[in-house]
């Protein structure tokens, strides 16, 4: 398992545990009052840095190399019921953005992501997670499927932003994000979206419009990274931790601004840290969530999608 900076104290806690427990199984040594101890230094020690992460942390955490991508709990919710689409019917089929039909229990759902890859091969891909037009298009095909045969749409967003290469804004990058943005608001089923990575600018908003947004515990949510926002306002990426500060992108920001509407609680150390607890709290989360969405009409599902998202930056003075 790999390690954090800020997780060193953790990591060694956790070797001292491993070498005293091995000591007690090859030795006649009682070392179990020391491996009490050791535990529960451990435990106090994970509490006290999971407590108190900074917003910088969190983005480290959401991009944990051992963290589920969006086939992961796909696969783990729906189990063989899965079944891919691919294409958008009009370019090709865009190995950064993944969907397909699946059910939670008796319900199927259509399912679209962002899908990012687990080592170098996998990663170049599926385009570091980064969608070209087509990516969004072939969403946009997926989600009026689904509301053609009165589905709900399940959305995992994981992306440090939409692909920016001069193919794609040839192709119409801006145009298929601003489509998908305006489709989403209109659709007549069910919208689930949730933010199981990072949420980066536009290449986030192409597929996170919903009735209900939900943001895992150590995710992110911004129009900008933290490093890219440092490297325009100080002209070095060395301040990307003020800027995850000023930025405001964590989840509990993100509630207080009332810009997503609940927070989904990670295991203690991330969702990497206990998968399968993850996989259950996100299936049971996503039930919760439609069964309270499947009693509206379409007609109020769509309204109370707008008024959502118009109430938006209000404030009074």
């Amino acid at each position: 398992m790999e390690y954090l900076d800020f997780e060193l104290p953790i990591k060694e806690l956790q070797e001292q545990y491993e070498k005293a427990c091995l000591i007690g199984e090859e030795s006649d040594v009682d070392v179990s009052n020391t491996c009490k101890q050791i535990e529960k230094k451990l435990n106090d020690t994970k509490k006290e840095i999971y407590k108190n992460l900074t917003p910088w942390q969190r983005v480290q955490l959401s991009r944990h190399p051992d963290r589920p991508y969006t086939m992961d709990y796909i696969k783990a919710i729906c189990g063989d019921s899965f079944l891919e689409l691919h294409g958008d019917r009009g370019f090709k089929d865009d190995k950064a953005m993944v969907g397909g039909l699946g059910k939670i229990g008796d319900q199927s759902y259509m399912f679209v992501g962002q899908q990012k890859g687990y080592n170098t091969k996998t990663r170049q891909f599926r385009n570091f997670g980064m969608a070209n037009p087509e990516g969004y298009r072939k969403a946009l095909r997926l989600m009026k499927s689904a509301e053609k045969f009165n589905l709900p749409v399940v959305c995992f967003v994981d992306t440090p932003g939409a692909f920016p290469g001069l193919e794609a804004e040839e192709r119409g990058q801006g145009e298929a994000i601003a489509r998908n943005i305006l489709e989403m608001t209109r659709l007549k089923v069910p919208i689930i979206v949730v933010i199981i990575g990072e949420g980066a600018s536009g290449g986030a908003l192409g597929i996170g419009v919903g009735d209900k947004v939900l943001m895992l515990e150590n995710t992110w949510y911004s129009v900008i990274s933290p490093e890219s926002c440092s490297s325009i306002l100080w002209r070095s990426w060395e301040f990307k931790e003020q800027a995850a500060e000023a930025l405001k992108l964590t989840a509990i920001d993100m509630k207080k601004l009332k810009l997503i509407d609940e927070i989904v609680k990670e295991p203690l150390g991330g969702a990497h840290s206990d998968r399968e607890k993850t996989f259950r709290t996100v299936a049971g989360v996503i039930e919760k969530q439609y069964k309270a969405l499947k009693m509206l009409s379409p007609t109020d599902l769509v309204k109370n999608r707008m008024e959502k998202y118009l109430e938006m930056g209000e404030f009074k003075s």
